[in-house]
């Protein structure tokens, strides 16, 4: 299979380099997420990968998590299983929690969940701009959770000062159904947006039925997403802004692997609320922020249906509470650019969970079980400061660093340094060191059975170097290799002797791999490849479940993430009305986890994708994605069924 990756890759690499230059921009792409502020692809040496409002608009029918999964690197669990599987990001074979969700900058994440991250479910892809996916250690500008990198989701904003209503109609398989609508535009001094998207589906039976006749049912999901957002301009240097959005989704679940239940459900909320201002004064901008992140996740398994005879019934309530605050000023002068800034994090948890048991002995009544964690919170501010150096004949150097003060371990630092030169605008030339951290969850310190108030965070270094190539303003490749090495990481441990549970830093993981990427955009064509290679080992006296070994051990433990996998990708703009493009993704063997047993092996699969859509002006489009057209059989999770061949199809319209 590898050998097949890189001749298809080597084809489109190489009829690109023959491409005349075009009108695109690839050299000039401007960037928010690097550094905080605008800044161009070809002056930064940090790895950037944007999905522009263009590849969004002709993505009809596609989720948040399909789309990231096409990003080198980048691997979204759950993206191809059932609407309403949390979907979980990771880059560069990083474990959950370490890859940092922003939203218009912002972090975001779930203070209920072990791990601390964020569910990508929550976002609906009609309401986003664009998506630019940053790697290695970026804790120094956006913090803790930051250790493989951030992914920056940038949501719609009014584009003219004439109203505008956008809307769309779609289904498709799996009696999956969309409608959207969206109304913006400008009034003088003020600009304003708001849309609704619900989403629904009867879907298909999350758990793999080996059998075929076990008569698993289908697992329903129907989502709900409001979102508005309000700007004003008080003048023509100081701007505020207000935004709220509501996701609101409920799916039903099943027991286990290959393991059916008909009454277990789960209601997901999400609300988000911010206010900012952005003030322009001499020589720089100044930016202050305000995000409140509410989460709640409401889980019933009822009686009816029994998938297991140990337990009636359960029934589970997690809330996570984020308050977030930045102010920060960015300074331009000639060969020199400035960031200061002070962020404020409190995150706070409150969980609750109840379930019933049968009776140990005939006559005894059955038994429940009720655990909680009541309003157990953390809170972290960090001052932070980066300075970018260039020289103007193409050599820019970056230097940054944070202090990180903890209300529960105390403090810590972080710094990041990025080299880069850019020889006659065609070759750029990149070294990257990066530090970063992950603060230990609510749930890993506080837990009732396995907490311990004593953690310390994980500390991470990460080195990049790499190539980029830009050979005309349409075509540009970048090779890039990475190796990240994370001290005191958590690990959850299990005394056998006395049953004891509890998180202990006492594990080093290692990562390591490479990345290679070509793109080519012309008028009429849009044509990608990327290709992974991604490795690694922990080293810990404790092994996969946690039990003591007495001795340190090195062993290969990055489950579900292939070693190899490749993304292809070509678009054709036929006429002016009509595009048409195909997507293809190749993902090898996966180890997967058997507690108590040898790791399994996933097979290698691909998948081949096609998409078209016919425009009728600029005010109605038409589209159809077909996924999975080959109707292959895989499993991204053992004994849980992805998508085989489906489809979406439907209308889009801009009034």
């Amino acid at each position: 299979m590898k050998k097949r990756i890189f001749i298809v890759a080597a084809v489109l690499f190489s009829s690109r380099l023959h491409a005349q230059d075009s009108t695109g921009r690839l050299l000039d792409e401007v960037v928010l997420t690097s550094n905080k502020y605008p800044k161009k692809q070809s002056e930064t040496g940090k790895v950037i990968t944007v999905i522009n409002r263009e590849q969004l608009d002709k993505s009809s029918g596609k989720t948040l998590g399909e789309l990231l999964n096409t990003v080198a690197g980048t691997t979204i669990l759950g993206a191809n299983n059932n609407l309403g599987t949390n979907l979980t990001a990771s880059i560069r074979g990083a474990s959950a929690g370490n890859v940092l969700v922003l939203v218009d900058g912002i972090p975001v994440n779930d203070p209920s969940v072990n791990n601390n991250y964020f569910d990508l479910s929550f976002i609906t892809i009609d309401q986003v701009e664009r998506i630019e996916i940053l790697k290695g250690g970026q804790s120094t500008l956006y913090g803790s959770d930051a250790v493989s990198g951030v992914i920056n989701i940038i949501m719609k904003k009014p584009q003219t000062s004439k109203p505008q209503v956008f809307g769309g109609l779609a289904g498709g398989s799996y009696s999956t159904f969309k409608q959207q609508a969206a109304i913006s535009g400008k009034a003088k001094a003020i600009s304003y947006s708001t849309g609704y998207t619900h989403l629904s589906s009867k879907g298909f039976s999350s758990a793999y039925d080996p059998s075929g006749n076990a008569g698993f049912d289908k697992d329903g999901f129907d989502q709900h997403a409001v979102h508005a957002r309000l700007g004003i301009s008080l003048s023509p240097k100081l701007q505020l802004n207000a935004s709220g959005t509501y996701s609101k989704y409920e799916t039903d679940l099943d027991g286990a692997a290959f393991t059916d239940e008909k009454d277990y459900t789960v209601d997901n909320d999400n609300v988000q609320l911010g206010a900012g201002l952005t003030y322009q004064n001499d020589n720089g901008v100044f930016h202050f922020n305000y995000h409140f992140n509410y989460v709640e996740r409401d889980y019933y398994d009822d009686s009816t249906y029994k998938s297991s005879p140990f337990y009636d019934w359960a029934a589970s309530r997690y809330i996570g509470r984020t308050h977030y605050a930045e102010a920060y000023q960015s300074w331009k002068f000639a060969q020199l650019e400035l960031l200061a800034g002070i962020d404020y994090r409190r995150n706070n948890t409150d969980q609750f969970y109840r379930s019933q048991f049968p009776p140990f002995a005939i006559g005894d009544p059955p038994f429940i079980y009720e655990t909680s964690l009541r309003d157990k919170n953390i809170s972290q501010w960090s001052p932070y400061a980066s300075v970018v150096y260039n020289d103007n004949k193409g050599f820019t150097m970056e230097l940054g660093g944070r202090w990180n003060q903890h209300s529960q371990y105390g403090s810590n630092i972080t710094f990041t340094l990025n080299p880069s030169y850019l020889i006659e605008e065609k070759v750029k030339l990149f070294g990257n060191l990066y530090s970063s951290f992950k603060s230990p969850t609510l749930y890993q310190l506080f837990d009732p059975s396995a907490g311990n108030p004593d953690l310390e965070p994980e500390r991470g270094m990460t080195t990049e170097a790499g190539v980029q190539w830009f050979a005309s303003k349409a075509f540009r490749t970048r090779v890039v290799g990475f190796y990240r090495k994370t001290k005191d990481a958590i690990v959850y441990t299990f005394d056998p002797s006395t049953f004891a549970t509890k998180y202990l830093n006492v594990s080093r993981q290692t990562n390591y791999g490479a990345e290679l990427e070509a793109e080519y955009a012309s008028a009429k064509w849009k044509l990608s490849a990327n290709y992974t290679y991604t490795d690694g080992k922990i080293t810990s006296s404790y092994d996969e479940t946690g039990t003591p070994m007495g001795k340190d051990t090195s062993y290969f433990n990055l489950y579900r993430i292939p070693k190899h996998a490749a993304n292809l990708f070509v678009g054709w703009q036929a006429t002016n009305a009509l595009y048409v493009s195909t997507q293809v993704r190749i993902v090898g063997e996966r180890q997967e986890y058997v507690y108590g047993g040898a790791p399994t092996i996933a097979e290698a699969y691909a998948t081949i994708d096609l998409y078209g859509e016919y425009a009728f002006g600029n005010k109605i489009k038409l589209f159809l994605d077909l996924k999975n057209i080959t109707n292959k059989e895989y499993f991204d999770f053992p004994g849980y069924n992805s998508r085989r061949f489906n489809f979406m199809a439907g209308v889009n319209f801009n009034l």
